[in-house]
């Protein structure tokens, strides 16, 4: 029988944060980790190697947009994505339910699956509990997470128990097929439940009972409020087993970080710190700062004076702002080199306060 292997090296005094060790087919994994997205197989504007001089350990990628374009059998043909994009380190893959979140508008959900029409060209793309799994293991994902129902804030509770049984009946599909692959790739469950906290412990409990190796907290970040965002990793994170990983979906911003990893959070992803670099913001201290700012356009100074980074240790100011006026693609490239290393730091400042 397959091991899937988490250890817990140590528990901090201070609050739930722990220090962990997750073994994958791709590497360990030291947590607690931030995952930097690559959603099309590709964090966007880096290459590989420059992925890995922000001290990142994993990304992240999107099984509704590979499985699209290029498609599953493009992939295949690589060996997967690892070799397709020269990335040796593990992957995560989401499953497409984030998907009947945010294209709402392209999808149908029954008893079975989803419909969704393409994006790209309108053609229809059914996902079902087992046709995820196996295009996951067609990717060769280190992590793949089952197909579920991200539900949208705001919704009525009683569309949210829909969903949530949906959710569930899909987990057990998605489980019982995996243990029958008896592949070295790990599953995780995902808790849903909207923002109805008994619906959350309905799920907890029902998908722990699985016991899948790892976990998953989703339907946070759909445009919550942060005080709610803050309760629900909370609340939500001591209902998940002790020994297995945890994993709170679509958070990036250093104090949604801070807060998860308090609450023993293990792992966490966002588009944040790419998706603002390309609109020319930066990370410092607990700042956003924009480099289109006047201020700067003489500034010889790095993005920030303490940042070992690779953008921070050889360019100003001055040049990035000069860079990102004249529309060159350097801009966003360096741009996320220190978003990205400022976000794997800050975990690791934050481990460093916390044990």
């Amino acid at each position: 029988m397959t091991q899937y292997t988490f250890n817990i090296k140590k528990q901090s005094i201070k609050n739930g944060a722990r220090l962990g060790e997750l073994i994958t087919p791709h590497g360990i994994i030291n947590t607690p980790v931030f995952m930097p997205v690559g959603t099309q197989a590709t964090v966007k504007s880096l290459t590989p190697e420059q992925l890995l001089s922000t001290n990142s350990q994993i990304l992240l990628a999107n099984t509704y947009h590979l499985s699209l374009r290029p498609g599953i059998d493009v992939i295949k043909q690589h060996g997967g994505l690892h070799s397709m994009m020269n990335w040796q380190k593990p992957i995560l893959t989401d499953s497409g339910g984030y998907q009947v979140f945010s294209l709402s508008k392209r999808r149908q959900v029954d008893a079975h699956g989803i419909t969704f029409q393409s994006h790209i060209n309108g053609d229809k793309a059914r996902f079902t509990p087992k046709h995820v799994i196996d295009l996951q293991c067609g990717f060769n994902s280190d992590i793949m997470m089952v197909l579920d129902i991200c539900t949208a804030y705001g919704e009525s509770k009683s569309q949210t128990a829909q969903d949530l049984l949906l959710t569930h009946n899909w987990a057990q599909d998605s489980n019982q097929y995996w243990l029958e692959k008896q592949v070295p790739n790990w599953c995780f469950a995902i808790v849903q439940g909207g923002f109805y906290m008994d619906l959350r412990k309905e799920s907890a409990e029902f998908l722990t009972s699985l016991n899948f190796p790892g976990y998953a907290i989703g339907g946070l970040s759909v445009g919550e409020p942060k005080d709610l965002l803050h309760d629900y990793i909370a609340n939500c994170a001591p209902l998940l087993p002790q020994n297995k990983p945890r994993y709170v979906m679509g958070i990036g911003l250093p104090e949604n970080i801070k807060l998860a990893i308090e609450n023993g959070i293990d792992m966490f992803d966002c588009v944040i710190p790419t998706r603002i670099a390309r609109h020319g913001q930066f990370f410092y201290e607990d700042a956003r700062i924009n480099i289109k700012k006047e201020i700067f356009k003489n500034d010889l100074s790095p993005l920030s004076d303490t940042c070992s980074c690779y953008t921070c240790q050889h360019f100003s100011k001055s040049y990035i702002r000069h860079l990102f006026i004249a529309k060159e693609i350097l801009a966003s490239t360096l741009l996320t080199i220190h978003n990205i290393h400022f976000l794997n730091n800050y975990v690791e400042i934050l481990k460093a306060d916390m044990f």
